[in-house]
């Protein structure tokens, strides 16, 4: 049983891709923080698209009922983007694996 867990780490070692890492001096860290936020934005449509269903007062049936209500959340989520934490949790935790 020994023998074969060791045989497994060792080729997962091997065909395990082979990350660089930078240093946090070599790291855009505005260009991280924009990336986080939009990520956090992300996350934000998500929920919305679940919580704001499409068969809300708010928008009329019509044609063009989904994009408005996709523009309407994407819009939503970009506003409030970087207000809810998460964003700034995964730009720390993003800073601190690059040490």
């Amino acid at each position: 049983m020994i023998e074969i867990d060791n045989a497994l780490n060792a080729y997962a070692n091997a065909t395990k891709p082979q990350i660089q890492s930078k240093s946090v001096d070599n790291i855009d860290k505005v260009a991280l923080k924009e990336q986080t936020d939009a990520f956090e934005a992300f996350l934000i449509k998500e929920i919305l698209d679940i919580a704001i269903k499409p068969d809300n007062p708010l928008f009329p049936k019509d044609a063009g009922n989904k994009i408005y209500s996709s523009m309407y959340n994407d819009t939503m989520s970009r506003a409030l983007s970087g207000s809810m934490g998460f964003s700034e949790l995964l730009y720390n935790f993003l800073l601190e694996r690059a040490k």
